[in-house]
């Protein structure tokens, strides 16, 4: 066989695994919470198992990180996890109380949240090996999430919710399955470089932008978290959910590609202060909204709030961090964005909203945007010394 062939059968594998493995995803982010539901658990029980995830994942991304540098392997180690997946959603197909199911949940997590990173890793050497792109290779994880949370929402409309779980088993297998035929390689995982800590923390610059990154995120895990119990509230099926995150996943694809493309001839504070408002208008319209298909159509708005943001926070972050301390850096715009916001929104959005209602939940969604918005305003239109006498940070690019 040819070595283009070869190339070809190894990059069409990997996307074959990343088109599945951010199905798993969906299933994850929009059904699982509609599974703890069914098993009649309150807002405030949802809400503690959703904030286990980040909590878990700050342990378990450097532990399973360090392990597939130790033993120099990502393709082992992901076989693990999806195995660890399986069996954990078996456990999970036949619990019904919290406490147990709080235990379980924490395994499952512990298997779940490394796999995108290292999947990440491994299609960022392979498009590097071959010559490619690596969005050509990463993109079929946006699709993937998108027909996946639209299929299984079918699917699940059909059959009890209980089989949630089983239906967990199958992609997981079925994303084992073509982790037989990728092709390994040491791992390329960035290890924390915590020496590096003070010294970014010294940049009042980065603390600014993380802090507003920390307001922006909170209203946005504060969506994930109850997404799809809005939608069950207001009657829709798992079909409906389904379409909801279809049209999500499907609207930041022509964003990225869009602004991967052009992003450079914009600056990255007014794209910032655009998506922040995005943000603060998707989560009102979803708090007013009193259907279903309404809250849907709102759901194409994704792309301009999270699509915007994410390429212009992660192109922002690279410009204010020094080059040495790269892996530092994005550790922390991590725990910001994802850890520490989930675990906050997690912990007291089930208690927010099942004691003041779907629409101050989303209003108090929309306030921490606006926060986001009043900080990076805030930035844009101050005017600080000039860079001669402030060597401490870095500017913002306004």
């Amino acid at each position: 066989m040819k070595s283009s062939d070869l190339a070809r059968s190894e990059v069409s594998w990997l996307r074959a695994l990343i088109f599945t493995i951010y199905g798993t995803s969906a299933l994850v982010a929009s059904y699982f919470p509609l599974f703890y539901a069914d098993l009649g658990f309150s807002r405030t029980q949802i809400g503690y198992i959703y904030a286990v995830g980040p909590m878990i994942s700050l342990i378990s991304n450097l532990l399973w990180s360090y392990a597939s540098d130790r033993y120099r392997t990502i393709k082992k180690i992901l076989f693990i996890l999806l195995a660890g997946q399986i069996l954990m959603s078996f456990f999970l197909s036949m619990s019904t109380q919290f406490s147990v199911i709080m235990l379980i949940i924490t395994l499952y997590y512990s298997f779940f949240y490394p796999v995108l990173p290292l999947t990440d890793s491994i299609a960022i050497s392979t498009a590097n090996r071959h010559n490619k792109n690596f969005l050509s290779i990463r993109i079929f994880g946006s699709i993937g999430f998108a027909v996946f949370a639209l299929l299984i929402g079918y699917v699940l409309s059909t059959i009890p919710s209980i089989s949630t779980m089983g239906v967990a088993m199958i992609i997981a297998g079925a994303a084992l399955f073509f982790t037989l035929f990728i092709k390994d390689q040491a791992a390329s995982v960035s290890k924390v470089n915590f020496s590096g800590v003070l010294s970014i923390l010294k940049q009042k610059e980065l603390l600014w932008f993380l802090g507003c990154v920390f307001c922006l995120a909170l209203g946005m895990r504060m969506n994930d978290a109850f997404l799809s119990i809005t939608l069950h509230d207001l009657g829709a099926g798992e079909e409906l959910i389904g379409w909801a995150m279809l049209l999500s996943a499907f609207s930041e694809i022509p964003i990225f590609l869009l602004l991967t493309r052009y992003g450079e001839k914009f600056k990255e504070l007014p794209l910032l202060l655009f998506a922040s408002l995005m943000f603060a208008l998707r989560f009102m319209l979803v708090g007013i909204s009193d259907s279903a298909t309404g809250v849907l159509l709102i759901q194409m708005m994704h792309g301009v709030s999270f699509g915007i943001f994410y390429v212009t926070a992660i192109r922002m972050l690279s410009r204010l961090i020094p080059a040495q301390f790269q892996a530092t850096g994005l550790a922390l715009f991590t725990v910001m964005w994802s850890s520490l916001s989930g675990l906050l929104s997690g912990t007291f959005g089930g208690m927010l909203f099942e004691h003041f209602g779907r629409e101050n939940y989303y209003f108090a969604a929309m306030g921490t945007s606006l926060l986001a918005f009043i900080g990076f305003a805030s930035r844009y239109f101050y005017r600080g010394k000039p860079k001669t006498q402030a060597n401490d940070s870095l500017p913002f690019n306004d």
